[in-house]
């Protein structure tokens, strides 16, 4: 029989190796991120450590070759969804009062 390593203290730590740890991060942030409405401010950050986790994940030692293949390929269909984001961003961008006028020339 296995002994009970949960305690009422920690009901949310958990020891995991490095892969499954970085892996259990990349599914949280993909839940938030797909929670998330669309305006939310933090889409973009959400996505763009995703990427990072994704590429940190296709080159780790710990998995297997098909499986850093397919996070690889998960990794460039989000990069996509962060140049999508971005560029849609400047699209809308409008100028707030709090914006300069570019000077004419720089002294």
């Amino acid at each position: 029989m296995q002994a009970d390593h949960h305690t009422e203290t920690a009901d949310e730590e958990y020891t995991l190796p490095s892969v499954e740890a970085l892996l259990a991060g990349t599914l949280a942030l993909m839940t938030g991120y797909a929670q998330s409405a669309r305006e939310c401010p933090h889409r973009p950050l959400m996505a763009r450590k995703l990427v990072s986790n994704l590429f940190f994940l296709s080159g780790h030692p710990q998995l297997s070759v098909p499986m850093q293949t397919m996070v690889s390929n998960l990794r460039t269909r989000w990069q996509l969804e962060v140049e999508n984001a971005a560029d849609a961003a400047a699209a809308h961008a409008v100028p707030s009062p709090l914006w300069h006028a570019v000077p004419a020339s720089v002294q």
